[in-house]
């Protein structure tokens, strides 16, 4: 191989884990959307392993915490028997908020990879980026932007849908 910075070479077998990894998280979304809830979902990754998998609920739950990456890091823990989760990876396919983003460094993930960005609440660059301040004594790396074509469809889409439901409601 020539002498090229690391930096410059580009590890083709992480992109495709990565894609197959976030394809399992949109799975999760679409069980979000089937329940009525904004299609957003999450999967935990260890050792190559998905330990654990979640979709948002907090609609049906009655829970503003039940976010999906919250849901699949507290069935992580449960499994591990451990709030910590060092050597852990969670794929999410939006770009996860404050909330979230504090309870993922809590947890001590080595990583979260997200599909979508969220220039509302996204809390890894678009609004804030909270794993990136100085200050805190965790630090997480974070990957964005994988299958996010997919993912942003999938949230178009869904809002598409509930606009044109509440449109003919409303014409009722």
């Amino acid at each position: 191989m020539p002498d090229v910075p690391s930096a410059v070479v580009h590890d083709h077998a992480a992109d495709a884990a990565h894609a197959r990894f976030m394809a399992l998280a949109l799975a999760q979304a679409q069980l979000a959307w089937d329940r009525g809830e904004v299609p957003v979902g999450a999967i935990v990754v260890k050792d190559g392993e998905v330990i654990a998998t979640g979709f948002n609920q907090p609609i049906s739950g009655h829970d503003p915490t039940a976010h999906a990456e919250i849901v699949a890091l507290r069935a992580a823990a449960d499994k591990l028997g451990n709030y910590r989760l060092p050597g852990c990876e969670l794929y999410v396919t939006l770009e996860p908020c404050i909330m979230c983003s504090g309870a993922m460094m809590h947890a001590r993930l080595a990583r979260v990879i997200y599909a979508a960005t969220d220039p509302k609440t996204g809390a890894c660059g678009s609004v804030v980026n909270l794993f990136d301040e100085p200050s805190l004594n965790h630090h997480t790396d974070v990957v964005g932007g994988v299958l996010a074509d997919q993912a942003s469809s999938l949230l178009r889409a869904f809002f598409a849908e509930r606009r044109a439901l509440a449109k003919k409601a409303s014409a009722v």
